[in-house]
């Protein structure tokens, strides 16, 4: 059912043009929505005309006529008044009502329709079915964008800042699936690239930051062409998301198309990954570094390698880096200032940030 604030927002407009009074009321006869000037109308009378056969009726000075969806009557609207003007605004304040239903009971199922869609919840044909009888295209290019918030709260806003950037009119849809998360499935018709993907995760990430104050990352995963893909796309963009927070916690947009080796680690058993840690260096312990040896490591690997130009970074003499680099280099058995030696404690790294995350 549309909230009461909206019938009443829609029953003020009319009333602003039309210098009618209106009152709405539920088949029971409670009031659900009264315009400034209009009395409450008798609770009985209202709950006896919607059990009524005709479909409108005078009561004193009043018109009084059903709202249906799909001929069942679910509100009772009173117009003030019985000349035939009266009774022409109240049919328009009536069509207006079962308008507003119908767009409330569509956004309803589609939103249903994509969170069972995204979840693998139906056959190929229910697919076809309800999407043809919700007017959503099957085959137009889309892709899901992942918006995860830092709170319950947080969503709620963000869910109601994206909603007016990304419309439906436009071929874009928000739902949600699990507390925390905003799902956009993103129509990219008009420019089908990752490029124009990423800038729309960017947008929403930057709008999400500046005025409504919260933290925000975003995933997005592989451009689909057919609707029955989508939830590929999301679980993608999933993948993307947990990926970046253990690998590239720095960044605030993920893709799935460029998450690397990190995609791989994270598909690996964790046995797997502390044999690979055994292997190398002998016990876990030699990984435990502390933070001036990990910004150390962190920045030289940022500068490809290059002695001088990580040491200008770190304000350090080019004497004192080589210093911590053969401490390293003693303590684990790798010289990272080596190409084949710094690409496996990378990935050693990388493999242990993942070992810590399963941990968590």
């Amino acid at each position: 059912m549309v909230s009461s604030q909206v019938i009443k927002g829609c029953l003020e407009e009319l009333r602003a043009i039309t210098k009618t009074e209106f009152a709405v009321q539920d088949t029971a006869g409670n009031v659900i929505a009264l315009t400034e000037g209009a009395k409450e109308p008798d609770r009985a009378l209202a709950a006896g005309f919607a059990n009524s056969a005709v479909d409108s009726q005078i009561i004193g000075s009043s018109y009084q006529l059903k709202v249906k969806d799909d001929d069942e009557t679910i509100y009772i609207l009173t117009a003030i008044g019985t000349a035939d003007y009266t009774y022409m605004v109240a049919r328009i304040a009536v069509s207006e009502l079962e308008a507003l239903n119908a767009t409330n009971r569509d956004s309803l199922d589609r939103n249903s329709f994509f969170q069972n869609l995204l979840l693998d919840n139906l056959l190929l044909v229910d697919i076809h079915n309800r999407a043809k009888k919700l007017h959503i295209p099957e085959t137009e290019t889309r892709a899901i964008v992942l918006i995860e918030v830092d709170s319950l709260n947080a969503e709620l806003v963000a869910s109601e800042m994206l909603s007016g950037l990304y419309t439906v009119q436009n071929g874009d849809y928000l739902t949600e699936v699990d507390e925390n998360r905003v799902i956009l499935i993103k129509s990219l018709a008009e420019n089908p690239s990752y490029k124009a993907l990423d800038e729309v995760a960017k947008t929403a990430v930057d709008m999400l930051n500046m005025e409504a104050m919260v933290k925000v990352r975003a995933a997005y995963g592989t451009i689909v062409t057919d609707l029955k893909d989508l939830s590929r796309s999301y679980k993608e963009a999933g993948m993307a998301m947990e990926v970046g927070k253990i690998f590239y916690a720095e960044r605030k947009v993920l893709s799935y198309n460029e998450l690397g080796i990190g995609r791989l680690i994270y598909q690996l058993r964790p046995n797997l990954c502390r044999m690979y840690i055994q292997e190398i260096f002998g016990s876990e312990d030699k990984m435990d570094l502390d933070q001036e040896t990990i910004t150390t490591i962190d920045t030289f690997f940022a500068n490809n390698l290059n002695v001088s130009e990580t040491a200008r970074q770190l304000f350090v003499h080019r004497n004192t880096l080589v210093y911590r680099l053969e401490k390293l280099q003693k303590t684990t058995g790798l010289d990272i200032r080596t190409f084949d030696d710094a690409m496996t404690f990378k990935i050693a790294l990388m493999v242990r940030e993942f070992l810590k995350a399963q941990e968590e």
